[in-house]
């Protein structure tokens, strides 16, 4: 990678800012760019350093970035620029193939409270390459010590960066978790999840509604948190909300607890809830 695009790559990095890579591996025939030659692409589809080729190739290039940063996959494109129809659509001569690959920020995970659930979720979403803030009085290293960043002395969450972006879960045991949840909301979380039972999560959404939370927001709140696994544990019902972060993520879709109807999960998960899951 040249110098230029590595001195940007890395500063594109630093500022969170979506971008992808991408370079020429295999060229046969005529073309202007050689295998190894690299090219920075941004979110709108801009290169911004380097070069794979004029425009023959450019245009297809730039288009197949903006699918790589929007899918988080990367990918090989093959160019035909011997084919003025059915290739790139001039004929510059030359095939060539151009590796894609996406760089994203890490996606931002929030924990509010502390326990068992908080602590095994910070560690998967550790695991899972989210940068993880727990927001509690009772946090500390010695049970969060995957966490980026710990708040100890936030109340009222104004302390945390909520954006559309960030991945929230409340996991407070019942201790001004309408509050915590109210704030998610205000900052527009792009996932936002309750850990409690049935119950206790329509308590809190029907108070919400009654401060006049507008209904369309209140149905964003995954609550129950997580996706039905039949968790009974708190290390379970961990693994079943990161599964549920994950599918989000991804785009992929699975049954919700707050969408089951297992009286058994229910009866597990408010017993996990609050005899298991206390520090």
């Amino acid at each position: 990678m040249s110098m230029d695009v590595l001195k940007l790559a890395s500063e594109m990095a630093s500022q969170k800012r979506p971008f992808a890579v991408a370079t020429v591996v295999r060229v046969e025939g005529s073309s202007s760019a050689k295998r190894g030659s690299k090219a920075l692409i941004d979110a709108q589809g801009k290169i911004v350093a380097g070069w794979v080729g004029g425009g023959c190739a450019e245009s297809a290039v730039r288009h197949q970035a903006l699918k790589c940063i929007a899918s988080d996959r990367p990918q090989v494109i093959t160019l035909d620029m011997t084919d003025e129809l059915l290739g790139v659509g001039m004929p510059c001569g030359g095939v060539m193939d151009v590796y894609i690959e996406p760089v994203l920020p890490r996606p931002e995970l929030l924990i509010v409270g502390h326990g068992r659930i908080a602590e095994t979720l910070a560690s998967l979403g550790s695991l899972m390459g989210f940068s993880v803030t727990v927001d509690d009085p009772g946090a500390d290293r010695t049970a969060f010590p995957q966490a980026d960043r710990l708040i100890t002395d936030d109340v009222d969450l104004s302390e945390a960066t909520i954006c559309p972006d960030s991945y929230v879960v409340i996991a407070t045991q019942h201790k001004n978790d309408h509050v915590s949840l109210q704030r998610a909301l205000e900052g527009q979380a792009g996932y936002l999840a309750l850990v409690s039972s049935r119950y206790r999560a329509n308590l809190v959404l029907d108070y919400l509604r009654a401060l006049g939370t507008p209904e369309e927001k209140l149905r964003q709140v995954w609550a129950p948190a997580g996706v039905d696994i039949g968790a009974a544990t708190p290390e379970e019902i961990a693994l079943s909300i990161m599964s549920q972060m994950v599918a989000h993520r991804r785009g992929a879709h699975v049954e919700a607890l707050k969408d089951a109807r297992s009286n058994i999960e229910e009866e597990a998960a408010e017993t996990v809830i609050r005899e298991c899951d206390v520090s």
